[in-house]
């Protein structure tokens, strides 16, 4: 099943509990994912159609199909599509946990930043 995003749409491929999770990520033309890191997991990216920008924390690089990028436990990071066709990776996660709510995002060009409340 596909599960919709503002930047695209992803699909899990396999997974197992408290181990890894494959999905198909597919990143739409001259769109991007939140700057973001992961409490609870690592990312191995691989790109199988199409050419990706990556920021790991402060560096930025570009990866073409067959090439990859490992994402390590907290992390800042973001994947970008900076062409006209559809980016498409396999994103292989590891840990213990694998939630999707473990995300905590620093910027976002869909606005889903989530502010600290004022005491």
């Amino acid at each position: 099943m596909n599960v919709t995003r503002p930047w695209g749409y992803y699909k899990v491929l396999s997974e197992e509990k408290g181990l890894y999770r494959v999905k198909l990520v597919v990143v739409s033309p001259r769109h991007r994912l939140s700057l973001q890191k992961h409490k609870n997991r690592s990312e191995h990216w691989v790109v199988v159609s199409g050419r990706a920008k990556i920021t790991k924390e402060k560096h930025v690089y570009y990866l073409k199909r067959n090439e990859s990028s490992y994402i390590p436990k907290n992390c800042v990071h973001r994947l970008e599509n900076p062409t006209s066709k559809p980016l498409k990776i396999i994103e292989v996660q590891c840990g213990k946990v694998l939630r999707e709510t473990d995300i905590v995002r620093l910027s976002d060009d869909y606005r889903r930043v989530r502010r600290p409340l004022r005491a």
